[in-house]
């Protein structure tokens, strides 16, 4: 699958939104990728999983593993494509990213951490310190859309189906603000 593949599916199914978006990681944005619109088709999430899959570098691995919510669809659909359990990571009461709900890495586990979109990494290296505080270890990262055109340094191998450059602001310098057009924060994270 391609680059260009991947944002045609991104605009056919309303995930390529443009307007002043509030990030998760604080930041604006006249640009925002609502996977959640791109992977309520099965069809569509599947297909984008095996692609993922075949990209993956670090294979072979024992689990595939993502923070919950924005990659569970995706990373279960690469855990499919593998053949390998989907343990997925999620904040606990402290608001930590932690493995829940009775999942348990076997000592000397390596995984795929898989998100959605990958801004900042913020989520990447919160699942990747979650699975190591559990006992097993992240061989590489892979996400469908890396909005950061390639700048995230995760420490390790990083794969997209799609890189783009996406400008963002913080919101004292953010031009959209300065116009006076309102933020809306269409993720997950409030």
């Amino acid at each position: 699958m391609t680059q260009a593949q991947v944002l045609q599916l991104c605009e056919q199914q309303g995930a390529y939104l443009r307007g002043h978006f509030r990030l998760s990681s604080g930041l604006h944005s006249a640009e925002y990728l609502q996977c959640a619109r791109l992977l309520a088709a099965p069809a569509i999430a599947e297909r984008l999983g095996r692609a993922l899959a075949q990209r993956c570098p670090g294979l072979p691995v024992d689990f595939v593993t993502a923070p919950a919510l924005g990659g569970l669809i995706i990373g279960h659909e690469v855990a499919r494509a593998l053949d390998r359990p989907f343990l997925f990571v999620e904040r606990d009461f402290s608001g930590q990213m932690a493995l829940r709900r009775g999942f348990e890495i076997q000592p000397g586990w390596r995984g795929l951490v898989i998100e959605d979109v990958i801004t900042t990494g913020g989520s990447t290296r919160e699942a990747i310190a979650a699975i190591q505080v559990a006992g097993g270890a992240i061989a590489a990262a892979a996400s469908i859309i890396d909005r950061s055109d390639g700048a995230i340094d995760l420490d390790l191998p990083h794969v997209a189906l799609a890189t783009l450059k996406v400008a963002t602001y913080q919101p004292e310098a953010c031009p959209l603000c300065a116009q006076g057009q309102p933020a809306v924060k269409p993720g997950s994270r409030q």
